[in-house]
């Protein structure tokens, strides 16, 4: 479970996240929305310890952010929107040093570590430098580490970015298994279609504050829309977009 308890973020006395509270129980997928700069990657932050909140805080499986980070870190699996990865090691070694850092049992390790890789298809480049590998192949190794440790709540910020359209499509069944499992899944992104497929509730912020909160057919219900992209749009207040489109095509199509 994950909850937020008037939490808030300010930088230089600009208001990032503007006292959020929030409770997802556990076996939810909740879709986290919001407009670029409208506080999802802040709150996500704060979530994982990497900020700290400016007043309020939050319980991440029964533990708080500000009182017990570290509880927070041994149980949360995190796949941010620009991965990084220590490029110079392979995936056996990078995972194997991941398994470590959460005190795994080697032999746990070894055994989860050959299910995923096997899984995602690189088995046969287990011992290759992940300097050569495509954004597909590293983005696979980030999401193996971010669930090798068996976290109870886990955060993905844009985790199909790179993907193919196959293992895109086992990632979608592997989050609902797991969320049938019990945990929780804090599920960022902008492509609105997957987020309508795959969750259970819909929470969507702007300017800091939630603006929306409930499963997609209560925000059909709630806006008078038929889809997650028109009720984004009309909850962030979001500009005429077919007007924007059209000046854009005008300023393309004009001649120098």
């Amino acid at each position: 479970m994950i909850e937020l308890k008037n939490l808030t973020r300010s930088f230089n006395g600009l208001v990032a996240v503007d006292n959020v509270s929030l409770f997802i129980p556990s076996g939810q997928i909740c879709g986290y929305l919001g407009p670029n700069g409208a506080g999802k990657t802040t709150t996500v932050k704060m979530l994982t310890g990497m900020l700290k909140p400016t007043s309020g805080t939050a319980l991440v499986d029964g533990f708080d952010i500000l009182q017990q980070p570290l509880e927070v870190k041994k149980r949360i699996g995190y796949v941010p929107e620009s991965g990084a990865l220590y490029e110079n090691l392979t995936p056996l070694e990078y995972l194997q040093l991941v398994g470590r850092l959460y005190h795994m049992d080697e032999k746990v390790l070894e055994e989860k570590i050959d299910e995923f890789l096997r899984l995602f298809k690189l088995w046969e480049h287990k011992n290759q430098r992940m300097k050569t590998f495509s954004k597909g192949m590293k983005q696979k190794i980030v999401i193996s580490a971010a669930l090798v440790h068996n976290p109870s709540v886990i955060f993905l910020d844009e985790p199909l970015s790179g993907l193919d359209a196959n293992t895109a499509l086992l990632l979608k069944n592997i989050f609902r298994r797991l969320a049938e499992q019990g945990k929780t899944i804090f599920y960022c992104s902008h492509i609105l279609e997957v987020v309508e497929k795959i969750c259970d509730r819909i929470v969507i912020i702007d300017h800091g504050k939630i603006v929306a909160d409930g499963t997609i057919n209560q925000l059909r219900l709630l806006t008078s829309q038929s889809s997650l992209e028109a009720i984004f749009s009309k909850v962030t207040h979001s500009e005429d977009m077919a007007e924007i489109a059209e000046a854009f095509s005008k300023v393309v199509g004009t001649m120098s």
